[in-house]
């Protein structure tokens, strides 16, 4: 008997037929169908190497073959078959499973060797009932009786026929395209492997260490050698390396476009001994394993409670195992746990596209209306840059024309008519750039009308854009002064310079004279100063993108930044002085640069005075301190009686124990109806660093399962550093009452100036809800009337402005969620009208539809629907996977409110705003719905 199957026999791994096994040679089950012995229907997939694949065993349902006779005479001889021409099946399922190449070869291979696989099928498998239950169930011992098995496992079968999965939902249609284990869809994607296979092979062969990084699963290696090893074993090989032919096959399965190829190959991941069962104990591996790939540390540490879950779902006779349709099962099922964060309806999103915008545009129809949306989206920056421009322009001619009249042209020429024009514009921007860092007269003014038509929220740039212009006015001015009209000026006949021998003596004056002097003094030493700070002002040098060896590393960051900025100080001073003493003016009242800077420079000074009095004024007592993965840093502290700001404003904070002079900015976390303040702080640079050390000294240990917590107990707060706070500014984010709809984008700590927005939203749309509501319950039973009605409905109007807001937190851990865990919960606890939409995505998991993310999307789903807590973030608020789809986002939030205006808030990497910014103009082009875009700047 044995001896007749040396080519199937190792299909079953160790499970051989015995050798002393009573084989029956009476008819198959495939043509006795009117006996009363029940049957088992097998499903084979015949293998191009002539091995079979089993692929499900079942009861069989009755199935009537036309076939001529068959020679069962002798096991051991080659049976001769005669194949079967029709087989009729009482589903058309199963004809379908059936048809082509299954029904001309797998059912003859299973006549052949129906008679030895039945007595082994019976004792491996339990998908059958009635008789062969029975027979299962004999040879098996299960610890609670016989009885309760064949229960089970009755219940089980008649669960697996009632479970009907409609492949032809929606729900189930995105589920069929996932589980996907190459995300890569370029055309050319086997070429790429075949580059990588021919840099990695040695000898014409792929090592299985070498795997992962052949077929671009660098990042997750682990699940790439058990996705190797169960490709192997779908084989019955045990190897380690593979030909670049088993590489094509390899490359083949895990691509295939069938959904039921991809389930079988993930199930023979996880199912390890080829039993056709999985256990428990092989969930938590690929629970770990998937955990691992997507560097979520933490679901690793609770993998027996979420393998103990999936069991209970799948395995409720409590069998100890699940099977493949019930894998299944719940991936095409796996919607139906997601009630929690849907997607926003996209019914009346035809409905809510406007057409006119769709349609094609002549060339100088399609440039025009980018225009008008230029000019409409940045007028207030167009008037301020054009008026700003002018006035230079202005002062520039006035200075030219000028000196033109004066006899000192004749002798240096128009190098002297360039350089003092460029000197006026210095004067005039030298006073204007302090305006935009006087932040408490921008606060003040941005709640003024004029916040209307001067865009406020750009001061910093504006600020940079003067700065621009003055490095163009001090080359202009100092240039022309030393390369061209001094050399002029020495090298000048006595005759010509007669005229001049008031401005410079009676002795006709050398180079160094010129330079050595008071003007020629204080204007190279500005130059010099100016070029230090404007140097370590820019991007590479703040941002620390340049890297110096010791001790010049110094001048790198934010520091040097902070202090080289305080050089302008003396430059201030100096530039009065070179304005004293100049060549050409003598009067007192041509000498103008004290004219320009006194206003602004008083200004400046005084609120530099403001803030040293009200830092000393605002006196704060730490009342918490914590410390979260990500390295952030969050401090709650008391809110002094004076201390009024609104959501989105940020304040300035100072530790004396780090530096006595530098102020940080940050965002305001707490909202304005709490009794404290908080903030939270990214270890970024040397200040922050050395905070956290400071307090990391001063705090007690953290406590397990807290996240860090720092304590600040009574005997602890005394010994805590000591923190000056300054502020509040005014930001973008603290007009979102303006609009109907917002939409908040914050990547990874830019998160923090909206959740103060979040939580005072939601505060103020339930308090006016509820005064809205009072009034119109005391209007009907008053004798107010009409008034009264028209009074509650125009005071509903007026404070309902916004109605929903959608909050977008992209980050790439998942310890980033401990840091707003608390307000999250507590605004899906309160949120009971649904005005907050809370998408939390992290980066680090990859796109759900990946086979690496599949097992973690559905342990999420059915964990949160037994118990409302998301596995990955800790709250009730879902976990996306990825980056999101801008284009979809704006795109629903577009269908869903028709004619709204709707405020973009967007706090984080440059990219992203300009992404953003370009999605809002496409869209205004498009619908009714009206976006308006506002980027966060510090």
């Amino acid at each position: 008997m044995r001896g007749s199957l040396p080519k199937h026999g190792r299909r079953w791994s160790s499970d051989t037929v015995p050798a002393k096994t009573a084989v029956s040679s009476g008819t198959s089950p495939a043509t006795d169908y009117e006996s009363a012995e029940e049957f088992l229907e097998v499903t084979l997939d015949l293998q191009d190497d002539d091995t079979i694949v089993l692929r499900s065993v079942e009861p069989a349902t009755i199935i009537k073959v036309d076939d001529g006779p068959v020679d069962t005479t002798s096991a051991s001889a080659p049976a001769s078959v005669t194949r079967s021409p029709m087989i009729k099946l009482s589903s058309p399922r199963r004809l379908r499973q059936f048809s082509q190449e299954i029904k001309a070869e797998a059912v003859a291979k299973a006549r052949q060797f129906s008679q030895e696989l039945k007595a082994e099928l019976l004792r491996r498998f339990s998908w059958n009932h009635g008789q062969a239950v029975c027979a299962l169930s004999a040879s098996m011992t299960p610890p609670y009786g016989s009885g309760g098995f064949d229960s089970a496992l009755a219940a089980r079968a008649l669960r697996r026929q009632r479970t009907q999965l409609d492949r032809n939902r929606p729900g189930s249609q995105m589920a069929l395209r996932g589980l996907r284990f190459i995300s890569n869809n370029k055309a050319n994607a086997w070429d790429e492997v075949l580059q990588n296979f021919d840099k990695l092979a040695k000898d014409g062969f792929l090592y299985r260490a070498d795997f992962a990084q052949c077929i671009g699963m660098k990042d997750s290696k682990e699940f790439a050698l058990e996705l190797f090893d169960a490709l192997s074993r779908r084989r019955r090989l045990r190897v380690d390396k593979i030909s670049r032919d088993e590489l094509y096959e390899y490359w083949s399965q895990i691509t295939d476009q069938s959904f039921d190829s991809r389930l079988q190959i993930f199930f023979d991941m996880v199912n390890k001994n080829e039993d056709g069962r999985i256990t428990e104990e092989e969930v938590k591996e690929i629970i770990m394993l998937s955990a691992s790939a997507n560097k979520l540390s933490r679901l690793k540490e609770q993998a027996d409670e979420y393998a103990a879950l999936i069991m209970e779902e799948l395995d409720p006779e409590g069998l100890g195992y699940i099977e493949l349709w019930q894998l299944e099962t719940l991936l095409l099922q796996k919607d139906t746990y997601l009630s929690y964060s849907q997607a926003l309806s996209y019914t009346s999103q035809a409905l809510s596209q406007n057409l006119q915008g769709l349609r094609k545009k002549s060339p100088i129809r399609r440039l025009s209306t980018d225009f008008l949306y230029y000019v409409q989206e940045n007028w207030r920056r167009l008037w301020v840059l054009s008026l700003w421009i002018m006035i230079m322009i202005g002062l520039f001619t006035w200075k030219f024309f000028q000196y033109k009249q004066k006899a000192a042209f004749h002798v240096m020429g128009y190098c002297l008519l360039t350089a003092k024009g460029a000197a006026e514009t210095l004067k005039f921007n030298m006073a204007l750039i302090l305006f935009p860092v006087c932040r408490n007269t921008i606060t003040w003014l941005r709640s003024t009308r004029m916040g209307y038509v001067v865009p406020f929220d750009d001061n910093i740039n504006f600020h940079k854009t003067i700065a621009a212009a003055i490095i163009v006015g001090v080359i202009l001015h100092a240039g022309n002064h030393l390369a061209c009209d001094f050399p002029r000026l020495i090298q000048s006949p006595n005759k010509k310079y007669h005229p001049l021998i008031n401005d410079f003596g009676s002795r006709k004056p050398t180079y160094m004279d010129l330079v050595k002097g008071p003007e020629g003094v204080t204007g190279v030493l500005m130059v010099i100063l100016m070029a230090i700070a404007f140097t370590l002002a820019t991007r590479w040098f703040r941002r620390n993108l340049i890297k110096l060896p010791k001790p010049f590393d110094r001048i790198t960051g934010f520091n040097a930044f902070w202090y080289s900025h305080h050089l302008f100080v003396i430059v201030y001073i100096l530039l009065i002085i070179h304005g004293v003493f100049l060549y050409l003016a003598h009067r007192w009242y041509t000498k103008t640069t004290w004219m320009y800077l006194a206003v602004p420079v008083l200004l400046y000074a005084g609120e530099r005075i403001l803030r040293f009095f009200r830092s000393g004024f605002y006196t704060v007592k730490l009342l918490k301190v914590a410390i979260y993965p990500g390295n952030v840093l969050t401090v709650q502290m008391s809110k002094p009686p004076q201390f009024r700001y609104k959501s989105g404003q940020y304040m300035f904070v100072q530790c004396p124990a780090v530096s006595p002079f530098e102020w940080h900015p940050f965002s305001i976390t707490s909202a304005p109806g709490d009794d404290y303040l908080s903030v939270h702080i990214r270890q970024l640079g040397d200040w922050t660093q050395e905070l956290k050390r400071l307090f990391s000294k001063v705090c007690e240990s953290s406590v397990a399962g807290n996240s860090g917590l720092l304590s600040a107990d009574e005997k602890t707060k005394k010994s805590l550093p000591k923190l000056r706070i300054d502020g509040p500014y005014g930001a973008p984010a603290q007009d979102y009452s303006k609009y109907d709809v917002l939409l908040l984008v914050g990547l990874g700590i830019g998160a923090t100036p909206f959740i103060s927005i979040l939580k005072d939203l939601l505060n103020n749309i339930v308090k006016m809800e509820e005064l809205a509501d009072s009034l119109s319950d005391l209007s009907r039973t008053s004798d107010l009337g009409s008034e009264s009605n028209d009074f509650t409905t125009a005071r509903r109007k007026k404070t309902l402005k916004t109605t929903n807001a959608y909050f977008y937190w992209v980050t790439r851990e998942q310890g980033s969620f401990d840091w707003f865990k608390g307000v999250m919960n507590e605004i899906a606890e309160l949120d009971k009208r649904g005005v907050i939409e809370m998408h939390n995505y992290l980066t680090s998991v990859y796109e759900e539809g990946d086979a690496r993310s599949a097992l973690i999307t559905m342990v999420q789903a059915l964990n949160h629907a037994k118990n409302g807590v998301d596995i990955v973030s800790g709250t009730r608020v879902r976990t996306h996977f990825a980056r999101p789809k801008w284009n979809k986002v704006l795109s629903k939030l577009s269908s869903k409110h028709c004619n709204a205006r709707i405020g973009v808030f967007y706090c984080g990497a440059p990219m992203l705003a300009k992404e953003l910014r370009k999605l809002c103009y496409e869209f205004n082009q498009q619908g009714s719905t009206k976006f308006e875009f506002h980027k966060e700047h510090f």
